[in-house]
């Protein structure tokens, strides 16, 4: 699915909210609320309001890493965006060249056996494409230095042009965010959880809305081609299985924060339409074809017109839904990408709701 828009740069959120004025916190966005076709404009610290006791929401633990680090080859400066960490220890990377603006761009000509020089003497060997979709991801192995100490030491968030400048890791950390001891998580932020407070948290749980934990370690996303996601290394516990269960089973809405929570809670639902506990790697793309099986709805950011992950918000809502809610955002001019303003996506509830394809509740 594209959305028949067009984002008008201007609409791209430059800093984090909290540093757009004095006494602003990080839930100082708007939340445009869909329930089907209705729209309607709120603040985000509205949501504990906008939910009702016996509602759960699945969020994401996986910690941002700091994942962008220079490089050299040869002579060539490169940036390298680690990407996600495999089984046999090898790293999905991107390299990328500096655009001198402080971010990067696109690099091309990579071949196998490159050798990349890390700061502090480690160096990376690529040694085959991630996937024949494209030569953009490669399997790369590291000598000379443990990749983790490597993003600690040197590393940095990954950030896009339409940011104003860098940003310590901290505010690409959301409250829900817990360290791997193995040194995994995100090579880019989970954002939809960004807008989420201490306050915020405590009075959705004072309300009756109930959380559960999984997660999904986002690789690179491709700010220029758009593609669909990769295979992610996700779990979902055994205890919030047991949660999401008994949220449906009692007539409560489970409600995913963000595209990642809904890909790792779809990835564990079995042909039965339970959920039980898994973990591994998922190369689940959710499109309005396969449907949603569990996830109620779904509260993500804004997204560009030809992204992939439009397809899974027209599953959980239908496409008129995503279409209106777009031109909403667009007429009351909403801030895109991570650090902009929040969508919440319901189903329309009541006798006229339709059944959409895929969901076997």
């Amino acid at each position: 699915m594209t959305v028949d828009v067009r984002v008008p740069e201007e609409l791209s959120a430059r800093m984090p909210a909290e540093q757009r004025g004095p006494g602003l916190d990080r839930d100082a966005v708007r939340l445009l609320v869909s329930r089907g076709t209705e729209v309607t404009h709120h603040a985000f610290p509205e949501l504990p309001r906008l939910l009702r006791a016996g509602d759960l929401l699945v969020v994401n633990t996986s910690p941002t890493l700091a994942a962008a680090v220079d490089g050299r080859i040869g002579h060539a400066r490169v940036v390298v965006h680690f990407s996600t960490r495999g089984d046999d220890g090898r790293w999905a990377v991107e390299l990328r060249e500096p655009d001198g603006r402080g971010t990067s761009r696109a690099r091309t000509g990579t071949r196998t056996r490159t050798e990349v020089v890390l700061p502090g003497g480690g160096r990376l060997v690529l040694e085959e494409p991630l996937s024949p979709r494209g030569e953009r991801l490669w399997w790369a192995r590291a000598a000379g230095a443990a990749v983790p100490e490597v993003l600690r030491e040197h590393g940095r968030p990954i950030r896009y042009s339409y940011t104003e400048r860098d940003q310590p890791l901290s505010v690409y950390q959301t409250v829900f965010a817990l360290p791997a001891p193995d040194g995994s998580g995100s090579a880019e932020m989970p954002s939809a959880a960004r807008p989420f407070t201490a306050r915020t948290v405590t009075e959705l749980v004072s309300r009756g809305v109930q959380f559960a934990p999984v997660t999904l370690h986002t690789g690179v996303a491709s700010a220029q081609a758009h593609e669909p996601p990769y295979p992610e290394r996700f779990a979902v516990p055994a205890a919030s299985a047991r949660l999401i269960d008994a949220a449906r089973a009692g007539g409560g809405r489970v409600i995913a924060v963000g595209t990642t929570a809904v890909r790792a809670v779809e990835s564990a639902v079995g042909a039965d339409g339970a959920v039980r506990a898994a973990r591994g790697w998922t190369d689940l793309v959710v499109t309005p074809e396969r449907g949603v099986r569990v996830v109620d709805g779904l509260l993500t950011g804004l997204h560009e017109p030809e992204a992939s992950h439009l397809l899974m918000l027209e599953a959980v809502a239908g496409r008129p839904a995503v279409e209106r809610a777009y031109d909403e955002a667009l007429r009351g001019l909403y801030l895109w990408h991570e650090f902009g303003d929040v969508h919440l996506l319901l189903r329309e509830e009541g006798p006229h709701a339709a059944n959409r394809c895929g969901n076997s509740r």
